[in-house]
């Protein structure tokens, strides 16, 4: 459902959408808890690219879904606007947002 709504709103073929937003939305670097006896401190750290990959649809679905609680829209189309938005990289999307958070 959310890739005809996909194909309606952009004309574009959805699933090239769909690879669009998982390659914006995944984050690049992150941070780890470094040190011993106690002393832990934070270091940033490069991203496997399948981590990536499962980082960026768990961002995307995660969006979807809080954007379709206590609303009218079904997850079907919150899911379309969210794939869209990051697939342009729009900062409306939620995936883009904790994207730029994390790095």
């Amino acid at each position: 459902h959310a890739f005809e709504i996909i194909n309606l709103i952009t004309d574009k073929n959805p699933i090239q959408v769909f690879v669009d937003a998982v390659m914006n939305s995944g984050p690049r670097e992150d941070s780890t808890r470094v040190g011993s006896a106690g002393t832990a401190r934070r270091q940033a750290v490069d991203v496997s690219p399948l981590r990536r990959v499962n980082q960026a649809i768990y961002l995307l679905t995660t969006g979807a879904r809080k954007a379709s609680f206590r609303n009218i829209k079904s997850i079907g189309e919150c899911l379309a606007l969210e794939l869209i938005n990051a697939a342009k990289e729009n900062t409306n999307s939620y995936a883009i947002k904790k994207k730029d958070e994390l790095e």
